[in-house]
């Protein structure tokens, strides 16, 4: 539903009987077919993206940097992108060249390398020709040394607003200063002092590397002597490399855990239906954190007052805090959040939609998604996003990740997969591709973890699940890590 507008901490001295005011005349609408889009990320939720924006009358061209991806490719086109993440220049000659009016990134690396930065022309990376201004509500491209326009428009956030989730400690201190409800938690770069901090709580705790560690960088050790041997994993072996350099240490919060999403153009908020990721790779919320093995949307767990709390707690003070630091955040903020005794608390933010509730909520979206993409980035005028259509169908969808063997440690690489034409013939059912290719000869192999996201709308989440599970069941994918209690009542 759409929120009331985030007030704005520094307003014009005129405005403070019109915290939001319109223009005089609204903009002018969009235009059908006039909008050429290139995606970046190559999982599961930027097929479901990129499969959403397809049915979109908006869209002219859509352009994928992943064209091998078996879904992806059929979706996108015609033309490859002809760059790597250490040559933004001919990134910006080829955006220039197919009239790319918006960008939206996906995944999390991108976004925490400054990414949304090089293509407004606001941040070379330390790469020559490319700059640019930020005016108003809006964005316009500069100028480049060789002559080219980046990218107008984004839909994600710069780098300084990713850090909320690629800099944990960053993102505690904004937290405690936005009086947001959290854990109580402190970091620590040295080892020593992290075991001494341990040594001295009487209670399990939760010990989460600082950087971006693809989902895995969550730990749940029961005693001391785990504890330790977490510390010294991450901050001495330095098993997750420069991400577990530094740790924060927080209290262990008990509750049922929900995932919030909100798109916002930094004033407005829209919040999106609420979804229950699993994350655990064992049925019964067993075995170690992983990237997600499925999700439900919306959840049961959360009713419409505690979501309004933390829309009111978390999401608005945070994007406040945020814009009084100068920040503009542009995109979905997403909050995991846990459901305690004493109310909603927030766990960590992400800076992009969550996967695998991306696909659950894109199943269910009636909405056109590229126009709410073009409003929370700014291209369609203040105010669009009040506007946009983001209304879902009614019923619940189920999200299940089929995973390789081996996943999370070692997944095999390699393995066939046949079966998805049956599994989408079930009524309700997509089947969105992660790490998977063809070779060859056309079959489709594992390239990696999570494999496949079988995604399935029903009247109600027992059929959604059902519907779910009759699917995976028509998929010949040897090994495969599949949960079979995705939806249920389990947490985690």
């Amino acid at each position: 539903m759409t929120r009331p507008p985030i007030a704005d901490p520094t307003p014009p001295a005129d405005s403070r009987a019109h915290p939001n005011p319109r223009p005089p005349n609204p903009p002018t609408p969009p235009t059908a077919g006039t909008h050429n889009v290139l995606l970046f990320g190559s999982g599961a939720r930027e097929h479901a993206i990129a499969w959403k924006l397809r049915q979109s009358l908006l869209l002219g061209a859509l352009f994928t940097d992943a064209p091998a991806h078996p879904g992806l490719g059929a979706l996108a086109g015609p033309a490859a992108i002809p760059w790597s993440r250490k040559d933004h220049y001919e990134l910006s000659k080829f955006a220039a060249a197919e009239r790319i009016g918006l960008a939206v990134i996906g995944p999390e690396e991108p976004l925490a390398d400054g990414l949304t930065d090089v293509l407004l022309g606001t941040d070379s990376m330390g790469d020559a020709g490319l700059a640019g201004v930020v005016l108003g509500g809006g964005r316009r491209p500069g100028s480049t040394s060789g002559g080219l326009a980046p990218v107008p428009y984004v839909f994600g956030p710069t780098r300084a607003a990713a850090r909320l989730e690629s800099d944990k400690v960053f993102s505690k201190q904004l937290m405690r200063d936005a009086l947001v409800p959290t854990a109580e938690g402190r970091s620590f770069s040295e080892a020593s002092a992290a075991v001494s901090y341990l040594e001295s709580r009487t209670e399990p705790m939760v010990i989460k590397a600082a950087g971006l560690c693809k989902g895995k960088g969550v730990f749940l050790p029961d005693t001391l002597d785990q504890a330790r041997a977490v510390v010294h994993r991450l901050m001495t072996e330095r098993a997750l490399g420069p991400a577990g350099a530094t740790v924060v240490i927080e209290e262990r919060l008990r509750g049922r855990e929900v995932s919030v999403f909100a798109v916002t153009d930094g004033r407005t908020l829209v919040v999106l239906d609420p979804c229950q990721d699993h994350k655990r790779l064992l049925d019964g919320a067993r075995g170690p954190n992983t990237g997600g093995m499925g999700a439900l949307c919306p959840t049961p767990a959360i009713d419409e007052r505690s979501l309004a709390r933390v829309e009111r707690e978390v999401l608005v003070p945070t994007i406040d805090a945020l814009r009084r630091q100068g920040i503009e955040y542009r995109g979905v903020l997403y909050a995991g959040l846990m459901l305690t005794h004493a109310g909603p608390k927030a766990l960590e933010f992400n800076v992009r939609f969550g996967d695998p509730e991306c696909q659950a909520l894109l199943v269910r979206m009636r909405g056109d998604l590229l126009h709410m993409m073009l409003a929370a980035s700014g291209a369609l005028g203040p105010g669009a996003l009040e506007r946009a259509d983001l209304s879902t169908e009614p019923g619940a969808a189920v999200c299940l990740v089929m995973a390789a063997p081996g996943y999370p440690d070692a997944p095999r690489t390699g393995v066939p997969i046949a079966g998805i034409d049956r599994a989408e013939a079930v009524p309700g059912v997509r089947v969105f591709v992660a790490a998977a290719r063809r070779d060859e000869s056309g079959t489709l192999r594992s390239t990696g973890g999570r494999v496949l996201s079988i995604t399935a709308v029903g009247a109600d989440r027992h059929e959604a699940r059902q519907r779910a599970y009759q699917a995976a069941k028509a998929i010949d994918f040897p090994g495969a890590l599949l949960r079979t209690d995705i939806g249920t009542d389990i947490a985690g």
